[in-house]
């Protein structure tokens, strides 16, 4: 793959990007932010409202910055680079795209960080929309919803839901899936929180004959995946991103380590095999970097392949980040394990991320269909 480089104008929102993370979330912010046990910092949040962050896929008419995908993959290889939590992915990726694309009339306030959203659609261990159970009943002129929902992202702080239900059919259905943007202190809904290894916010849902009304419908009933498809595949470009920033982040700390750590009087940076994987390393990124970069252009762009790249992109991230948190602890010893060091940290969120939104064999898969294999 042709290496592809930034832009102008997207080096200058990289180099902005990297100085106010670097600045006022570096990894110990995110260290900072799990033993004071919240999701991430508000004060940090809103000033990403305040430059434009959040409304970076939002269109100017509705207050937002509207840079584009690319330059919110940008933004999450840099958060990613730090570890830097937020509602970003959740909000200003996934619900943005998909209710700009059904002419919403919450685009202001998810582009000023004031309406948090969480994306509710996996009711198993594995990412399969499709396999949506929980049911939305008619009742009149309203539905009501009934069922259970999975690792939702940010879940406890949105104050917003983007819930896909089965209004028809059963469960494997593609048809028959109907997408609803709901309060989410409405009455029936129940939170239970879930403790994840990244120290980030999962939660798991239950629905209890919660009414949705007709306004609540994103798109048309029976076709919520239709509905849901740009913000997805929005969400796994940008996932992909910070996967990304992530192995870039701790291959800068391992280097680092590399040419600090001594052993029989020598840096052991200078030991001809820990070059050899670091460098493999460094290849591994480059490469990533373009597939991530790809995405973004095509998402852009509205080219045919834009879920293909991203796809893509989601599976070449998944297994560049394990590669490089692997080495990372590996070139660290023992302590790259252990909570001084923040080795570790890199590797429990790289576990949680190749998870959301699509394992490395759900994307793999789907590229594989597309080359006839």
């Amino acid at each position: 793959m042709e290496k592809l480089v930034d832009t102008e104008d997207e080096a200058m929102l990289r180099d902005a990007a990297r100085g106010f993370l670097d600045n006022f979330s570096p990894v110990s912010a995110f260290r900072k932010n799990r033993d004071e046990g919240r999701a991430f910092d508000p004060a940090l949040w809103s000033e990403m409202g305040q430059m434009g962050w959040a409304g970076v896929l939002v269109g100017e008419g509705d207050g937002g910055s509207d840079m584009g995908h690319r330059a919110a993959g940008i933004l999450c290889e840099e958060m990613g680079r730090t570890l830097t939590a937020s509602p970003f992915i959740s909000s200003a990726v996934i619900a943005a795209t998909t209710l700009r694309a059904a002419g919403s009339d919450h685009l202001s306030s998810i582009a000023t960080g004031e309406t948090l959203y969480a994306l509710a659609v996996d009711e198993g261990s594995k990412f399969a929309p499709s396999r949506t159970a929980m049911e939305a009943r008619a009742d009149g002129n309203a539905f009501r919803l009934t069922g259970a929902k999975a690792f939702v992202a940010e879940g406890s702080t949105a104050n917003r839901l983007l819930v896909l239900a089965r209004t028809s059919g059963s469960a494997g259905d593609e048809q028959g899936l109907t997408l609803f943007d709901i309060d989410a202190s409405r009455a029936g809904i129940k939170q239970d929180s879930v403790e994840t290894i990244d120290y980030r916010d999962f939660i798991n849902l239950s629905f209890d004959n919660v009414e949705a009304t007709g306004d609540d419908v994103v798109g048309d009933v029976d076709n919520g995946l239709a509905a849901l498809a740009p913000g997805l595949r929005a969400g796994q470009a940008a996932l992909a991103a910070e996967l990304g920033g992530l192995s870039a982040g701790i291959a800068a700390i391992t280097l680092g380590y590399l040419k600090e750590r001594k052993q029989f009087g020598r840096h052991i940076g200078s030991f001809q095999v820990l070059q050899h994987r670091a460098a493999h390393l460094f290849a591994e990124i480059e490469v990533t970097t373009s597939a991530i970069a790809a995405a973004g252009r095509a998402l852009d762009e509205g080219s045919e392949n834009a879920a293909l790249l991203s796809s893509l992109a989601k599976a070449r991230a998944t297994q560049t980040a394990k590669l490089a948190v692997m080495e990372g602890v590996q070139m660290h010893g023992g302590i790259g394990m252990t909570d001084e060091y923040d080795a570790g940290f890199f590797m429990k969120r790289a576990r949680v991320g190749a998870e959301w939104l699509g394992d490395y064999g759900h994307h793999a898969a789907i590229v594989a269909a597309h080359r006839g294999l």
